[in-house]
Parts: structure tokens; C-alpha cells; sequence
């Protein structure tokens, strides 16, 4: 390993799908870790095998509230990302993403800090450009169903630009498009995981529309990868940068092929689409790979069989 300098790492919903990865590897880069969670989508089992280590805390926290702590730089990754759960509370959705963007800011501020924001592709809403780079602003409805996510995300983008313009604040900004891969929740409704989850246990395959829409797939360990470099580049370089995998894929075709890895005999169900579903979702990398020097290596044909594996030990079902 490269000689780095110890560092106190923040990491706001640590104990996710993505935060608990983003632990794993800021650990085994030799930094100290402070895993922050609410465990509203978390969950202790993600980050139970990191408990051990001298360098890691974790402490149960809800960043709608001010924390007080010492650290040298901030992750912030806390908000419900699927829409099951980020459309159960919309009201608590939009207040983590604003009032947890003011606080970790705020710590930020206090601390001199720096500190990476966790957006989304969410923010290009159902673009009318595609594939989608940073300089589109997106298609948004404010007073949809999504909103408490996408406009959350939005307004926390705004927050972390207004304290790097006001207050010289060094800030990072990631639009991550979607993730997958070991530790997903399995009953967060997206795409992926409902999939494996559906196939492994028999149940119809649930496709909204006639499952032409698109989307792009990341495997988690690229994604860290993209986040850690994103924090490590110079700090004139703010982003927003896009981080996803520019592999498109229609649902139906992630549909048959989750279909293959399982062996599953499961039957396609199609279903009318939900409202503000996007109808396109790619990202331009160009950014992140010429001034991150990032770009995935894992395709979807390695990156499923790890994710089925995973789910099938969740669930406790053999497709051996």
C-alpha cells in the first residue's frame, strides 16, 4: 500500500449499502473512521465485521441534527436512495438531504474540513439529453412524488456551492448513478436487487412499462473507487462529476439476464410505469476520467454473479 497520511474520516451513512464499502476501504487505507447512521435503511450487520477494528466507530446519529466531532474530512452519503424508502417519510427525505447538508457543512466549517457530497443522477431528473453530462441541468417536476429526493438532492448541491463560494469551503460533489452489488437492501424496490430477489424465490419478475427504459449499472467497488479519488483530486476541482458505469442496459435485458445467472423459473410480470420513472439514464464520464483518472472495470456479467451470491446467502437459498 502507497504511503498516505492518517487521516480522521467522517462517513455520514456508513452503515449502507454504499457507506459500509466506503468504510472497508478508507480502513484498509490505514485512515480512522467514524461511521455515522440512523440505521433507517442501514444496518449493523453491513459494518458488524468492522467493530473489532481499533480505528473504527460507530455511532448512532441522525444528521437533521448538528454533530459535534473533530475530523479531516466529511463523506456525506446519509439519505434513503431508493424510492420504497425515501417516498416513505418525504417530508424526513428532503430534511435529510437539506437540513444534513446545513449541519455536515456547518461541521465542516467549524473544522476546516473537506467534505464530498453524495448526489445523484436524480438530479438530471427525465433528461431530455442523453447520455447525461455535468453541464445539463436537468428535467425536473418539483411537486412529484420523486421530489423529496431529486429536489432534496438538488438544494444540497446548491448549499455545498453557496458554502464554497461564501465560505471557502473545500467541497467535492458526486452524481452517482445507479450502484449495485453485495449489502443492497433487499426489499429497497430497485431494480437490481428486486430482480435477483424475485428470481431466487420464484416470484413473477416485476417490469414496469414494457421494459424499455434504460439505465446504468456500477458495481460498488468502482463506485468507492470514484468517491475516494474525487476526494484525493486537487481542491480546485469541485465536480460535480458524474461516477456510473456508461454500459446501458435496457430493464428488460437486466431482467433476462438475472434470469439466466439464477436459473431461475420465474415469469416476467409487466405493470404500468410509475409516475416521473425515467425513460433514459446514462452517464458522460469523460470528467471523472480525465481528472480522476477513473473509470469501471467491472462489466455486468461480473458484477451480477457477486450480487446473487450475496443475496442467495441473504436469503438462505442454494442456486448452486
Amino acid at each position: 500500500m502507497r504511503d498516505i497520511e492518517r487521516k480522521r474520516i467522517l462517513v455520514t451513512g456508513g452503515a449502507g449499502f454504499l457507506g459500509s464499502h466506503l468504510c472497508e476501504r478508507l480502513l484498509a487505507q490505514g485512515h480512522d473512521v467514524l461511521c455515522v447512521d440512523n440505521f433507517f435503511t442501514g444496518a449493523k450487520a453491513n459494518v458488524a465485521h468492522l467493530i473489532g477494528n481499533p480505528a473504527f466507530e460507530l455511532m448512532r446519529h441522525d444528521v437533521t441534527f448538528p454533530l459535534y466531532v473533530e475530523v479531516d474530512e466529511i463523506y456525506n452519503l446519509a439519505c434513503p436512495a431508493s424510492p420504497i424508502h425515501y417516498q416513505h417519510d418525504p417530508v424526513q427525505t428532503t430534511k435529510t438531504s437539506v437540513h444534513g447538508a446545513i449541519n455536515m457543512l456547518g461541521l465542516a466549517k467549524r473544522v476546516k474540513a473537506k467534505i464530498l457530497q453524495a448526489s445523484t443522477s436524480e438530479v438530471y431528473g427525465d433528461p431530455q439529453i442523453h447520455p447525461q453530462p455535468e453541464a445539463y441541468w436537468g428535467h425536473v417536476n418539483p411537486i412529484g412524488i420523486r421530489s423529496c429526493y431529486d429536489e432534496g438532492k438538488r438544494c444540497a448541491e446548491t448549499l455545498f456551492f453557496d458554502y464554497h463560494r461564501q465560505h471557502q469551503l473545500r467541497i467535492k460533489v458526486a452524481r452517482i448513478f445507479n450502484t449495485y452489488g453485495p449489502r443492497m437492501h433487499p426489499n429497497d424496490g430497485r431494480v437490481v436487487s428486486n430482480f435477483i430477489v424475485q428470481a431466487l424465490r420464484g416470484e413473477p419478475i416485476t417490469v414496469y412499462g414494457k421494459g424499455g427504459q434504460t439505465r446504468s449499472f456500477c458495481y460498488v467497488d468502482d463506485l468507492v473507487d470514484g468517491l475516494i479519488r474525487l476526494m484525493e483530486s486537487p481542491d480546485d476541482f469541485t465536480g460535480p462529476v458524474n461516477l456510473g458505469n456508461p454500459g446501458e442496459f435496457t430493464i428488460l435485458e437486466l431482467a433476462e439476464r438475472v434470469l439466466a445467472i439464477t436459473k431461475s423459473s420465474s415469469r416476467i410480470d409487466f405493470h404500468p410505469l410509475p409516475a416521473d420513472d425515467p425513460t433514459q439514464r446514462r452517464p458522460v464520464i469523460d470528467l471523472a476520467q480525465s481528472r480522476l483518472g477513473w473509470q469501471p472495470k467491472v462489466s455486468l456479467e461480473q458484477g451480477l454473479p457477486a450480487t446473487v451470491a450475496h443475496f442467495s446467502a441473504l436469503l438462505g437459498i442454494d442456486k448452486a
